[in-house]
């Protein structure tokens, strides 16, 4: 029976394709699934034989480990080079898109804490 190994939501295509990879490199039986109609279903990679779980996991989470930190040693070095987004960075970049999206956060803080304020006034 197929087991899921690794929901593929929030999981860009470059890692979806390295633990594909992994996988492959370890002869371990795999498929993926695509993500369903709008959105319901993020798509998954899984196991052919359930009894692979263990070891397929185990490689997982040694990639995973791998990852994070070479992903974060390239974020520690582009802080250092100055190429880290930055608040200030997508303001120069997108000046309109982040304005209307501050105009949003303000106006749903702002419908969120009305109510706060009325009853303040009117006690």
């Amino acid at each position: 029976m197929a087991r899921q190994l690794l929901n593929l939501r929030h999981v860009s295509d470059e890692e979806a394709h390295e633990v594909a990879e992994l996988m492959d490199e370890h002869g371990i039986e795999h498929y993926s699934t695509p993500p369903g109609s709008f959105g319901v279903s993020a798509g998954g990679i899984w196991l052919r034989d359930e009894e692979d779980y263990p070891r397929a996991r185990a490689l997982l989470d040694d990639y995973q480990a791998q990852r994070s930190l070479r992903v974060r040693a390239e974020l520690d070095q582009a802080r250092r080079e100055g190429r880290a987004e930055t608040f200030w960075t997508t303001l120069y970049r997108h000046p309109v898109r982040t304005v209307v999206y501050l105009a949003l956060a303000g106006f749903i803080l702002m419908i969120f804490f009305a109510p706060v304020v009325q009853l303040g006034r009117s006690g």
